[in-house]
């Protein structure tokens, strides 16, 4: 009689597999992408120049593990609320796919393996300050601040700017105003970009009891906060040329790219209070493509002869 061994090594392998990609999920590895997407860019403003390829690989994957370490505990923590919203209902702790404790041991090990990395092939203030986004996203923001004020985008976002710091802190074991700007470029810039996602799923944070902008607040009310944000962010990134002696194509970007945003920000507001079908969605994915396209000036601009 023939044994079936195929189908058992086919089904471990799957099993195998779908852990990673659970464990993977706890990551918010779209996050991640996107705080990587800053960090080198800021690396090579700081050499003006390409910086050694290894500490620049060491720097990403320091940050990723510190990001992802602060995904995975916000996951653990806001499982309660994971398993009331739509939005969340996938994560892998509302699914079963991982205990609780598998995730909390593995946000532990990340977070400690992020400061040990970055302490050990970068420096000691880049994995000081790998700690503290850390602890700023998940005490300051999860804990502290999401579940009690509508402010907690604001505030909260101070977690996602730690990345410029660290990646500057990383090529020059130090802090000057340069890396100062950038991270008030991007905390200025998170709340026009989530606000509109909180808009699309305002009745997942209403149910779930997070008092988001969009539930305390009306969208005429949003937008116009949108909209403040979004000049404020622009006027930061100009900011940037005289105190990091910036170029024309950063200028350029900068000032297209700007004011692109700004009015797709507006043009969300006019269509709030003439109370017509708004797209929160295009802000939103709109303010993605800003900061990229920013970032890539910032680590382009410093490698041109003008």
């Amino acid at each position: 009689m023939d044994v079936a061994v195929e189908p058992r090594t086919t089904i471990g392998s799957t099993s195998f597999r779908n852990t990673l990609k659970a464990y993977l999920s706890l990551t918010k590895p779209r996050v991640v992408e996107l705080l990587l997407v800053v960090t080198a860019p800021t690396m090579i403003l700081a050499e003006r120049g390409i910086p050694n390829l290894w500490l620049v690989l060491a720097t990403l994957i320091g940050g990723a593990f510190s990001a992802g370490s602060a995904g995975a505990f916000n996951c653990y923590i806001d499982r309660d609320i994971d398993r009331i919203m739509k939005r969340t209902k996938d994560r892998p702790l509302v699914t079963g796919e991982l205990t609780d404790r598998q995730a909390l041991v593995f946000a532990w090990a990340l977070g400690i393996a992020s400061i040990l990395w970055l302490l050990v092939f970068t420096n000691w203030l880049a994995a000081a300050l790998s700690l503290a986004a850390i602890l700023l996203y998940v005490v300051f923001y999860t804990i502290i601040l999401k579940r009690r004020t509508a402010q907690n985008i604001i505030w909260g976002g101070v977690a996602g700017c730690m990345p410029v710091l660290i990646g500057w802190a990383a090529v020059t074991g130090d802090l000057s105003w340069p890396p100062f700007i950038l991270f008030a470029i991007i905390f200025l810039w998170t709340p026009p970009h989530y606000w509109p996602l909180s808009m699309k799923y305002r009745d997942d944070y209403q149910a779930a009891g997070v008092p988001m902008l969009s539930v305390v607040r009306g969208r005429t009310q949003i937008g116009l906060q949108v909209i403040l944000y979004a000049w404020a962010t622009v006027a930061c990134s100009l900011l940037l040329i005289p105190v990091a002696d910036m170029g024309l194509l950063y200028s350029f970007v900068a000032l297209v790219t700007g004011g692109w945003f700004i009015y797709e920000t507006h043009r969300l507001y006019n269509l709030a209070i003439r109370h017509e079908h708004v797209s929160p969605m295009r802000v939103f994915h709109g303010s993605i493509a800003y900061l990229t396209l920013l970032f890539v000036a910032v680590g382009v601009d410093p490698l041109l002869p003008f």
